[in-house]
């Protein structure tokens, strides 16, 4: 199978994860999109680690909510030794799914940073990346930079429609008060 390994904190889940989940089964690229939820990210605090189990199972819900979507909650870097470095979590995926291929999902804002990642190069030769579009990134350019540093860089721009959503501004409008459930998926 082809499989599309979104990784994140989904603190919360919300409509735009599920715009890009439903764009990359519907337009057949994959046959299935795996939402890795994440305890630490290197390039964020250790927060998260606490409430790490608790959104992996809001994020099963959510998706049993939504049986139309061809994605499963995927807690294997909850089993890891923090912080989540995605060439961990995708080298483990293929040892333990050695049929499937795995291609990352990630927004234009991480593609921007990702020659600060561990094992950047091996993460766009092995695996492939698809890109979905963020508010002032330009994504056609970044990969064109990319590309010029290797041209079997397997970058892949996903044509989706843009939400001006965030799980942050989620956050901040439930911390003041506001109803946000409109947008939670």
């Amino acid at each position: 199978m082809r499989i599309a390994v979104y990784t994140g904190t989904f603190n919360p889940l919300h409509i735009g994860h599920q715009a890009i989940m439903e764009r990359l089964t519907d337009s057949g690229a994959f046959d299935m999109v795996y939402l890795v939820v994440s305890a630490q990210s290197p390039f964020k605090g250790a927060e998260h680690v606490k409430s790490a189990r608790s959104r992996y199972r809001k994020a099963v819900a959510a998706l049993r909510r939504h049986p139309g979507i061809m994605a499963r909650a995927d807690d294997i870097e909850l089993r890891m030794e923090p912080p989540s470095y995605t060439i961990r979590t995708l080298d483990a995926l293929r040892e333990r799914e050695p049929g499937n291929s795995f291609t990352l999902v990630m927004g234009a804002d991480n593609l921007a940073g990702i020659s600060g990642w561990r094992d950047y190069k091996r993460i766009l030769s092995e695996y492939g990346v698809v890109v979905y579009p963020r508010r002032g990134y330009d994504t056609e350019q970044i990969a064109a930079r990319l590309h010029a540093e290797n041209p079997d860089y397997r970058i892949s721009l996903l044509d989706a429609p843009m939400v001006d959503i965030s799980s942050t501004r989620i956050r901040e409008a439930v911390a003041r008060g506001e109803d946000m459930s409109e947008y939670l998926m």
